[in-house]
């Protein structure tokens, strides 16, 4: 109902309906408490980068009915306009608006920000269409595959990221200085706003550490079924920016040479009502089940397709190689039971059951993205009943990529990815020739913007 432009007067007895204005009545009453004065309706650009606006609270049940209207070129971020001329959605273009139709169950006070919420939307055309280039509606998509076959994915997002000093001048030359290694008690009064303020803003931080680098920290999210672990890492994307800056500093997600921030995505699949891990192959066996293989069979075979989905930036694909002493242009993608340096990290720590760490993500990737992309990998192996055994001896005989082989090119991996017919079926044609004609820009254009990219700006 919340996807509806003009809702049914006539049907207004209708279950639907009246869930949706009880819920907006619900949150008009809690704005009321909380003396909330503007709504963030906010949506994700393909980068992963929040976009919002604002709406003053007066005018909240209208939008939350009708939704917000955007400049489409907010969300996807084409650049050239040669790539205007992609014919991907008939009887729209890219300088039309899209519409924010928000997810009411989303709706959070924001503990940092003065008499503010936010509400995550979902992106649709002024027609009423799902925005198809949209990450959110993309990864909704293959959770609601998932769901068709009898499972439900139960996952969690481990970011790093660096928290940076701000300088006294920032210009194209100088980006910041690190921090101090940030211990768990070098500034609790900051620690302490994060995580609580996260936990209230929707983002359950199951813990928070320093990690290797200068300035570079570590978080885990608590786990959770469906899309509320992409909705969680979001979150505090844009949150941890904006929690840093009041106190001087500046988080950052970028990799830079030499520096990587990981963004691994740990994921676990469940029967449809979450009360079984079929990963499992019973309580503290370390080993997978045959579903659990099917499906990690599945990420090695479409590792070359999905890379550029979870490492999509020349700098945070220069780690695949780090290990390789010789010059290659592909690397193999590893799995191993507990072992960090893989892949694949399948992990069996007891009561907690077993799962798979996907760290082929760096913290630039789209978490949306990376979600989808990991679900039509592991679901195609298991539709396919795929057993890494038997493609090794395939792979033996043929002269193509090996199933496990990760392009170090970022070009070499888009182009794996228009050859991947399966995963451009899961995510849609739509989305992956978009994709891949915004990624080639960057390429074309990356000499130009090295200097931009350095600044305290948007990748950061």
């Amino acid at each position: 109902a919340a996807s509806s432009r003009e809702p049914d007067i006539n049907g207004l007895r209708s279950p639907t309906l009246l869930h949706l204005f009880s819920h907006i009545e619900f949150i008009k009453q809690q704005m009321a408490r909380d003396s909330i004065q503007f709504v963030r309706f906010e949506s994700i650009d393909l980068h992963g980068v929040s976009r919002s606006k604002n709406i003053p609270s007066r005018f909240f049940h209208e939008k939350a009915i009708h939704g917000v209207a955007m400049p489409r070129s907010y969300l996807e971020l084409t650049l050239n306009p040669k790539d205007n001329e992609l014919d991907y959605i008939n009887a729209t273009n890219f300088n039309c608006d899209i519409i924010l139709n928000p997810d009411l169950s989303t709706f959070r006070v924001l503990p940092w920000t003065e008499q503010t919420a936010r509400v995550i939307c979902d992106s649709f055309t002024v027609l009423g269409s799902p925005l198809m280039t949209s990450p959110r509606h993309i990864a909704k998509k293959q959770l609601s595959q998932l769901q068709d076959n009898g499972f439900s994915l139960h996952s969690a997002f481990t970011y790093e990221f660096c928290i940076y000093g701000i300088t006294e001048v920032v210009n194209s030359k100088t980006i910041s200085f690190p921090a101090a290694t940030i211990l768990n008690n070098h500034d609790q009064t900051f620690i302490q706003e994060l995580i609580e303020g996260m936990y209230y803003a929707g983002a359950n931080i199951e813990s928070f550490s320093s990690s290797s680098g200068p300035g570079q920290m570590e978080i885990t999210f608590h786990p959770a079924f469906g899309i509320d672990a992409a909705d969680s890492a979001f979150t505090f994307r844009t949150g941890i920016k904006e929690v840093a800056k009041k106190y001087n500093y500046v988080a950052s997600f970028f990799s830079e040479s030499g520096f990587y921030n990981s963004g691994a995505l740990s994921h676990s699949l469940w029967d449809l009502n979450g009360q079984k891990n079929l990963f499992s192959a019973g309580h503290g066996v370390e080993e997978l089940s045959d579903i659990g293989k099917n499906w990690l069979s599945g990420l090695l075979a479409h590792t070359a397709a999905i890379s550029c989905l979870m490492a999509p930036t020349t700098s945070c694909r220069k780690p695949y190689s780090k290990y390789s002493k010789e010059s290659k242009e592909t690397v193999n993608a590893k799995w191993a039971y507990n072992d960090n340096s893989c892949a694949f990290n399948v992990k069996c720590h007891g009561g907690k059951g077993t799962l798979i760490e996907n760290k082929l993500s760096s913290a630039t990737a789209n978490p949306y993205l990376v979600l989808a992309a990991t679900i039509a990998a592991g679901l195609d192996g298991i539709k396919r009943g795929l057993s890494y055994d038997d493609m090794i001896e395939e792979d033996d005989h043929t002269t193509d990529l090996k199933y496990s082989s990760v392009p170090l090119k970022l070009e070499d991996a888009l182009a794996a990815l228009e050859k991947d017919s399966c995963i451009k079926e899961a995510l849609g044609e739509t989305f992956i020739q978009y994709f891949v004609a915004m990624k080639h820009y960057e390429l074309e254009t990356e000499e130009m913007d090295i200097e931009r990219n350095k600044c305290l700006g948007y990748f950061i």
